[in-house]
């Protein structure tokens, strides 16, 4: 065994030593839907954890027990601080870390492009601090080749004490990289978060063995692959082959309806099929921080190996004209009525992207509601998650929450988030017309009721 080969395995025995008697210190560098459930999984395991945002509010709230997120509670808030938990906007306590592990958002640009800034400016905020045998792992989505063309760059040229990532071989000025994809979830009750299998990908074995020991604590299972691209390339096929599925059954959702046929009672026919059947559900769009934008950072990323992904892009192409076939049914459904759309007050119910969570990332609701006022209509919206809408990255809606009173007062009730919270036989009863993108309405009997 080569001097080098030698130090490799002793800075990984120590690591894991470490790892293994919970003295570790490990930092999660953004508090968000993905980095605050991550801390407080490390925390039930005893690790005392740094938190990591450049947004103050977040940071206080953490630091003085409350939660932002609906689904975390003050509970688990205040058991993490117990254990150790803490927040900061101090970069600099970086140094202070033996592994780093960065959740920082990447969404699109206006034109569709990846927004590389937030990893940018994480990795230009830490790389200063970054210090001989840490590991740093990102876990953001992200094209193949972010960690190693764009992470990797910024954190060697912005470190002041010269270190370079551990690639081949194993020196003394050496930190080690991997990447591994967030499987993060919101709302599924189905399955715990330590169940679901860990990918990872290093630089080198060692730093995907680094990176093993850090997350085999809290998941069961890890799965080691060759290189980040290669755990980079794992994630988006994931959500690109549930956002192909979802435009398949959009389209057929499409067709039924000029059909006269349910779509609905043909997927639930179809999903008793023991094998080569995985059900997907049409919906008025897509929302979240994964579908509507992971295949855009491959599209994008394979224009530059000459190569066109007609399949993601159709895909995109259906999934984002839902919610204009929604807006294009209320107006129909209005007309049934011998109403317009211009002029006409509609309630949109649920602003999330998905049902009985907090989160408003590329819901299609928000384009629903601009569409639907771009018409004329005067919209109003219900969500029990939401007390207002204001202004975010692609909408400006400056909106307050509706209580749900006085429901035949609206022209149209549009569902569009079917949250559990919703008594929908009284909504229906007290409606004059209900325009049902999600089946909500399923087993209720009205001619009140309009499925798009």
């Amino acid at each position: 065994m080569s001097t080098a080969t030698q130090a490799s395995v002793s800075v990984l025995e120590q690591f894991k030593s470490k790892i293994d008697a919970r003295t570790a210190k490990i930092g999660v560098v953004g508090l968000g839907y993905v980095g605050l459930p991550l801390v407080l999984l490390f925390s039930e395991q005893k690790f005392a954890i740094t938190g990591f945002d450049i947004d103050t509010r977040k940071v206080d709230s953490l630091n003085t027990g409350k939660s932002y997120i609906v689904r975390i509670t003050e509970n688990e808030i205040g058991d993490a601080r117990r254990q150790g938990f803490k927040a900061t906007t101090e970069y600099a306590k970086i140094a202070d870390m033996d592994a780093v592990i960065i959740c920082v958002p990447t969404p699109l640009t206006e034109y569709r492009e990846p927004d590389m800034s937030y990893i940018v400016n994480t990795a230009q905020a830490i790389a200063p601090y970054v210090h001989a045998d840490q590991i740093i792992i990102l876990e953001s989505t992200t094209y193949p080749g972010t960690t190693e063309d764009v992470l990797i760059p910024i954190l060697e040229k912005g470190n002041k004490h010269g270190l370079t990532v551990s690639r081949d071989t194993y020196g003394e000025k050496n930190f080690f990289v991997a990447f591994s994809p967030e499987r993060e979830d919101p709302g599924n009750t189905d399955v715990a978060r330590h169940d679901i299998p860990k990918v990872v990908g290093g630089v080198n074995p060692t730093a995907t063995q680094m990176a093993r020991s850090v997350y085999e604590t809290i998941f069961r299972r890890s799965i080691p692959v060759s290189t980040p691209a290669a755990a980079e390339m794992t994630k988006l096929l994931e959500n690109i082959y549930r956002c192909v599925n979802i435009a398949m059954v959009n389209e057929l959702k499409l067709l039924c309806l000029r059909m006269g046929i349910d779509i609905w009672e043909v997927i639930e026919a179809a999903k008793t099929k023991p094998f080569g059947f995985h059900a997907f559900y049409p919906g008025p769009g897509l929302g979240g921080h994964c579908i509507p934008v992971d295949p855009y950072y491959l599209s994008w990323k394979a224009r530059e190996y000459d190569f066109y992904t007609r399949f993601i892009e159709l895909a995109g192409d259906v999934n984002s004209g839902m919610p204009y076939h929604v807006v294009q049914s209320v107006g129909k459904a209005l007309n049934q009525q011998k109403k317009s759309l211009n002029g006409s007050k509609v309630l949109v119910l649920g602003v999330a992207y998905k049902k009985d969570i907090d989160d408003l990332r590329e819901s299609p609701s928000l384009t629903v509601i601009e569409k639907l006022q771009d018409e004329g209509a005067q919209v109003f919206y219900n969500d029990p998650y939401f007390s207002s809408v204001g202004k975010g990255r692609h909408y400006d809606l400056q909106m307050k929450n509706t209580p749900l009173e006085n429901l035949g007062q609206y022209d149209c009730v549009l569902i569009v988030t079917d949250h559990s919270d919703y008594d929908y036989q009284r909504i229906v009863n007290e409606s004059k017309l209900v325009v049902d993108s999600r089946n909500a309405t399923k087993g209720i009997k009205s001619p009140k009721i309009v499925l798009c």
